[in-house]
């Protein structure tokens, strides 16, 4: 192991939890991941693996049989799985973010009924925000849920949904409106529901269908997609908390935490780019050596490494703030902007050090770099993460008068 992405003051446990998911990585997850993400097959074998390293409950209390791990533990092993395959974290973070969202607002019913399940990885969690007609802005969701009874019925249809078709719970998004005062923001009408439902595609509950996988460049493995509601019956004591109008805190703050995760994943596949690199640089040769002596490749490596050490001391920085139980929306925001962007440049510098077999199937940089441009994307765009560093930079920097 080189000397890249080194993380001070961690206890004897994680370094220990660490290792092991490193080994697991290298050993099961690196030698097919390129194979199975050209089929674009689910991992299953490497799923059933992560659920006997307990991987599933990291984060879930002792109490409800998890590990009651730290954020920092969870985000640090997600930098490792990606390092391994992005694919196979992402299945890992969507099921986190629900359990996340449960332990923190779930009602103690809901707590017990679910959290001891996902920590086994029997119940896979999935959440849902987002919609066909719009991106970054989720307070203009349109999917409805009217009570009817001690029942809320639940239309609309929602996208890109991580484990959309192998989960077995969903967090959806809802507007309801009932109870908010006249005139509120319309992100103040919003509640979320824990909706249960079988694996698999088409209607896998009545009145909820998940037509298929959609198709995409990379992160392939794992599936996205969408889901449709059509009078959909949710008992009321699915709404998480127990209480109407609170869905968009509860989702941002699921979300906040995302954020990290995105971070973690961007620091894990920078980091197996820049393994490459320097690995194939040494490898081959031009001008009678090898193309690692060349000045131009060493200012390439040295940029890249930079990148990548940079990116992990702030993921690092964002996870510690969250657990020592303070605000840590602004570094979040950074460590997430800053990462996939880094991201992005590590991947494709290691794209062209490999020169024109970096284009060929055959190496594993070319599936990194359909890879990477995900992370853009997922849990907020660099626009959603700048305006998010901007307002908490003013509200820190604000003047007098």
């Amino acid at each position: 192991m080189g000397r890249l992405a080194q993380t001070e003051g961690l206890t004897d446990i994680q370094r220990e939890i660490l290792a092991t998911v490193r080994d697991f990585v290298d050993k099961e997850i690196l030698p097919v991941a390129t194979e199975l993400e050209h089929r674009d097959e689910y991992p299953t074998r490497i799923v059933e693996g992560l659920k006997e390293l307990g991987l599933f409950g990291l984060m879930i209390p002792e109490e409800y049989g998890g590990l009651g791990e730290s954020l920092l533990t969870y985000a640090l092993c997600v930098e490792e799985i990606a390092r391994g395959w992005m694919s196979v974290s992402g299945i890992i973070n969507t099921h986190f973010i629900v359990a996340y969202m449960l332990k923190q607002h779930g009602t103690q019913e809901q707590k017990d009924y679910f959290l001891p399940k996902m920590a086994l990885g029997e119940i896979r969690g999935a959440f849902s925000m987002s919609e066909p007609a719009l991106g970054s802005d989720v307070s203009a969701i349109t999917s409805k849920a009217v009570p009817d009874g001690d029942e809320y019925v639940l239309t609309g249809q929602k996208m890109w949904l991580t484990n959309g078709g192998t989960s077995t719970l969903v967090a959806v998004l809802c507007r309801t409106g009932e109870g908010a005062e006249e005139g509120a923001a319309p992100h103040k009408s919003m509640t979320t529901f824990l909706v249960e439902k079988e694996p698999g595609f088409g209607e896998v509950r009545p009145g909820l269908t998940i037509p298929g996988k959609i198709e995409k460049m990379g992160y392939k493995g794992v599936d996205t997609t969408e889901l449709i509601m059509d009078g959909l019956r949710i008992p009321a004591d699915r709404v998480l908390g127990g209480e109407t109008n609170r869905g968009f805190y509860q989702m941002m703050d699921g979300v906040e935490v995302g954020r990290v995760n995105v971070a973690a994943r961007g620091c894990g596949v920078a980091q197996r780019a820049f393994e490459l690199g320097v690995a194939y640089a040494q490898q081959r040769h031009t001008f009678g050596k090898p193309i690692a002596q060349h000045q131009a490749i060493q200012f390439k490596l040295a940029e890249m490494g930079t990148k990548v050490e940079a990116a992990h001391a702030m993921m690092v920085n964002a996870a510690r703030k969250k657990d020592a139980g303070a605000r840590n929306d602004l570094e979040a925001g950074m460590a997430k902007y800053l990462a996939s962007e880094y991201c992005k440049e590590v991947v494709e510098d290691a794209f062209r050090i490999h020169g024109g077999y970096g284009f060929s199937k055959e190496y594993e940089i070319e599936r990194l770099y359909r890879e990477a441009p995900m992370l853009l994307i997922g849990e907020g765009t660099a626009e959603i993460q700048k305006m998010i560093i901007g307002r908490r930079l003013l509200e820190d920097y604000r003047t007098q008068g």
